[in-house]
């Protein structure tokens, strides 16, 4: 369940970023990337010793922090929804 919610939040995340006027693509492929580790993350197959998604998360969070308040919300959700489930 909290795994089909991260991919929730993170879809609803992208959704919000791509709507914003005059957005930073590169901030639409680190937002993809992140989306990319957490599926290997939760993926029992990838060995996701080097993941570093809760900091990748926390770097957006502070990004969104400034310019975007909704996407701060989200990106907070996923790394409260990273914690619970114990990355």
């Amino acid at each position: 369940m909290s795994e089909q919610r991260i991919k929730q939040l993170i879809s609803e995340l992208l959704s919000e970023i791509k709507q914003t006027e005059g957005v930073d693509e590169q901030l639409v492929g680190t937002i993809s990337q992140l989306e990319s580790d957490i599926d290997d993350l939760v993926n029992p197959e990838v060995d996701s010793a080097e993941n570093t998604v809760m900091d990748d998360a926390i770097a957006l969070e502070a990004i969104f922090a400034v310019n975007h308040p909704v996407a701060e919300k989200l990106i907070r959700e996923v790394i409260n929804t990273l914690s619970r489930i114990g990355i």
